[in-house]
């Protein structure tokens, strides 16, 4: 019984000196972090970087005044780093991260986190699973033929990489092999309908997943008939004309070549003719491959994927470009510059500055970094959402506010596991920390409800998803752990005022009001120094129940 209870102490005294030097680093700002990489960081110290935003920031300020419309002021820089962490890393700025942040000069604090962010594992893997939504989307798809977590960690190592995005999408278009140690073919076998007893990818799946994600363009409407609605614009972008079913069928037969076999995915050797039964005829005809537009582009060089995919990634094919600059917004803003974000005319009218995005982006080799640092250096990142005049669907539509948008369930979960931790949960956290999350996310993600592929669709809250934030496991699970922030803060803060700071910057990532300081401290202060752990667990769980924790502002 004596070697129990020593046992026991022992462990105690482990707990209690592993929170008080977590909280010591975090409090004392002395927390070892990755400081951005030099070399990585030079390749972005282009002064060209701040001529483009200067020309963004001049075309929204000029579309203002030619609406004679009011603009909302900025917003301070760390409500800018939590945006930019949400949008792109799917999280908030854990404690650790906000104090090195404040030890940035104020002119290099933004342009310092965006740098972290884009070296950051979280925004690789966060982006990998936004892309892939659009690419094979959220379902498990034909049993073994098809791994998708193969495929979004194939992608999150690309971007990470930053690789050249027109080479990552002719790879994905092109590549052959097993879905196993080849990912980017993940993609054709997504569309295999195992059921029919086929071995064939889906060309009409395919197209219409090319359509959409590398063009934002809605072809697969025509699938059945030709556009009576004059919604679908293809042709000459100078000379355009309603869309057709064969359009649509021209498309779909770059993939009759496609098949899975023991090898994986590969070309057949003999060609094998797409065939379809057009509205109009009478019989099954043989439909010739042909793109839908830019004709010109069609070098028809090589076999038939390589022939579509050097012609979607050619650096004159604007609507691939275009539509690439729209998603990135969109992710990063909560809703694109044009909506919906795969829905964008072949003949405009665009707005300005998804044009002169368009243009850098493929300027400079599709470079999806500098494009995420393009955007997030505008002033567009710096606007109030909360302003002393009526904002409109006008505003909005011409970023003159920053869109108030609920957060998504992983962005949501992601707020919740990192507010609790005061150090930074990353690919460098120990194994059990990501293991918790893991499991913790995966459930509360399907809880809350996934919004599948149509994922920039604003949906009302629902009363499971308030419920599941009010007594949830996870919120529970998170607060009540003696291992977390409130457990730290609780007992070993040196004193309220830090135990105030500390709570609203971790949940909120700003520090509190004169009348919200007031209140905590007077919540707070009533209970003894180590008796404070369920005020603090109080105060947390209100602010992470309140609408400022749950919404991108």
């Amino acid at each position: 019984m004596r070697s129990l209870t020593i046992t026991k102490d022992l462990f105690f005294l482990s707990l209690v000196f592993g929170g008080i030097t977590a909280l010591t680093f975090a409090l004392l700002r002395v927390e070892k972090v990755n400081s951005p990489n030099s070399s990585r960081a030079d390749e972005f110290a282009l002064t060209d970087v701040s001529e483009v935003t200067k020309a963004i920031d001049s075309a929204f300020a000029e579309e203002w005044e030619s609406r004679g419309m009011a603009a909302a002021g900025e917003v301070d820089n760390l409500l800018v780093a939590r945006r930019l962490s949400l949008g792109i890393a799917g999280t908030i700025p854990s404690l650790a991260e906000i104090r090195e942040f404040e030890n940035q000069c104020d002119e290099d604090q933004v342009n310092w986190w965006i740098t972290r962010l884009l070296q950051d594992r979280r925004t690789s893997n966060y982006l990998a699973e936004r892309m892939t939504r659009a690419l094979v989307g959220v379902e498990d798809g034909p049993f073994l033929i098809f791994r998708r977590r193969r495929f979004v960690s194939w992608l999150s190592e690309q971007l990470f990489l930053n690789r050249p995005y027109d080479e990552l999408v002719y790879e994905i278009l092109t590549e052959e092999g097993l879905w196993t140690d080849t990912p980017a073919v993940n993609f054709y076998t997504r569309t295999i309908t195992q059921e029919e007893g086929s071995n064939k990818p889906d060309p009409v799946l395919l197209a219409g997943r090319t359509s959409r994600a590398f063009l934002g363009m809605r072809i697969d409407c025509l699938q059945c008939h030709d556009d009576f609605l004059d919604s679908v614009e293809l042709g000459d972008p100078h000379d355009l004309r309603c869309g057709t079913q064969l359009d649509f069928h021209s498309l779909a037969a770059f993939f009759s070549d496609v098949e899975s076999s023991l090898l994986g995915i590969r070309d057949v050797e003999e060609h094998q003719p797409y065939q379809c039964q057009l509205l109009d005829e009478n019989k099954v005809s043989v439909v010739v491959p042909a793109v839908p537009f830019h004709d010109e582009l069609d070098g028809r060089e090589g076999n038939q994927r390589k022939r579509l995919a050097n012609w979607v990634t050619h650096n004159e094919n604007r609507p691939f470009a275009r539509a690439t600059v729209n998603r990135f917004w969109a992710i990063m803003f909560g809703r694109g510059l044009v909506n919906p974000i795969d829905e964008i005319p072949l003949g405009g009218p665009f707005p300005r500055v998804l044009e002169i995005l368009t243009d850098d982006f493929v300027s400079h080799g599709f470079n999806l970094n500098r494009l995420i640092r393009v955007i997030g250096s505008t002033n567009a990142i710096r606007l109030k959402s909360a302003v002393d005049f009526t904002v409109t669907q006008s505003h909005e539509d011409a970023v003159a506010v920053f869109p108030t948008i609920r957060l998504r369930p992983e962005q949501v979960a992601g707020a919740i596991g990192q507010s609790t931790s005061l150090t930074t949960i990353n690919s460098a956290s120990h194994i059990m920390t990501r293991l918790m999350k893991f499991g913790q996310q995966n459930e509360f993600v399907n809880r809350f409800g996934d919004p599948g592929e149509d994922e920039f669709t604003d949906r009302g809250e629902t009363v499971t998803q308030r419920l599941l934030m009010l007594n949830g496991e996870m919120v529970g699970e998170r607060l009540e752990n003696i291992f977390n922030a409130p457990s730290h803060l609780a007992r070993l803060s040196p004193d309220i005022d830090t135990t105030v700071d500390v709570i609203y910057l971790t949940t909120l990532t700003r520090y509190p009001n004169v009348e919200e300081k007031q209140k905590a401290l007077s919540l707070l202060g009533e209970q003894p120094l180590d008796r404070r752990d369920e005020e603090v667990i109080d105060l947390y769980w209100s602010l992470m129940n309140s609408a400022e924790f749950r919404w991108n502002h």
